[in-house]
């Protein structure tokens, strides 16, 4: 009824109810990129293509700047061009054979380009030198290459995920999501229920980045 009220109240403002829609719309995104987060910002794309622009130029100046190369591919990976990524990450691990970071770069570029084993060999690499690499988000996009023909293991990594990263409501959430694909619909319930209870429980300015998976999460409950 709200957003009615105020389409109304805009169309008599405007005196154009196509105009009046279009300010609802901007409205309602700008409210939810504030406080909620479901829907995607379109200046991220933009300022993303203008750092990578930037590091473009600085690597042409300095072709052989290692902390450059790392950063676009971190941007190529962000732009999901993995080939691209995953070319200049090789050449970052010589440098750097011993980062975890790299390793499980390298690997999950390998699993986006669809080289499933060879992506978690490099992963578990990784997390043999620092098992709480990247916050646990390798074990994320591990669970998610393997959701689709192996969801045991999927879930197996995606626990793994959670406790690294007690205080994800996404790992809540897309573990629930698997059990569902299992036909585990208590254990899917009860994990929809922990993402939401989670939630609850964080304070107020880390909130903002989990609020999308708690509301997903509290309709699927």
């Amino acid at each position: 009824m709200s957003k009615v009220f105020i389409f109304i109240l805009l169309t008599w403002l405007l005196g154009n109810p196509f105009i009046a829609l279009i300010v609802l719309l901007l409205i309602v995104y700008m409210l939810d990129r504030r406080f909620i987060g479901l829907t995607p910002s379109f200046l991220k794309p933009l300022k993303r293509g203008s750092r990578l622009r930037k590091l473009r130029d600085e690597l042409r100046l300095s072709p052989h700047h290692t902390s450059t190369k790392h950063e676009i591919a971190r941007i190529l990976m962000e732009q999901k061009k993995y080939d691209a990524a995953y070319e200049l990450l090789t050449e970052v691990h010589r440098v750097m054979d011993d980062s975890a970071d790299v390793l499980s770069e390298l690997g999950i570029c390998q699993l986006m380009r669809g080289h499933r084993d060879e992506g978690e060999t490099l992963i578990l690499q990784a997390v043999a030198i620092n098992p709480r690499v990247k916050y646990g988000d390798p074990f994320l996009k591990l669970g998610e290459a393997y959701a689709g023909t192996d969801p045991e293991r999927a879930i197996g990594y995606l626990e793994r995920f959670r406790e690294v990263n007690s205080s994800s409501c996404e790992a809540y959430y897309r573990l629930g999501q698997l059990y569902q694909q299992l036909g585990r619909a208590e254990e899917a319930r009860r994990s929809f229920r922990e993402t939401v209870e989670l939630y609850r429980g964080l304070p107020k300015y880390k909130r903002r980045h989990e609020r999308r998976w708690a509301l997903m999460a509290r309709f699927k409950g």
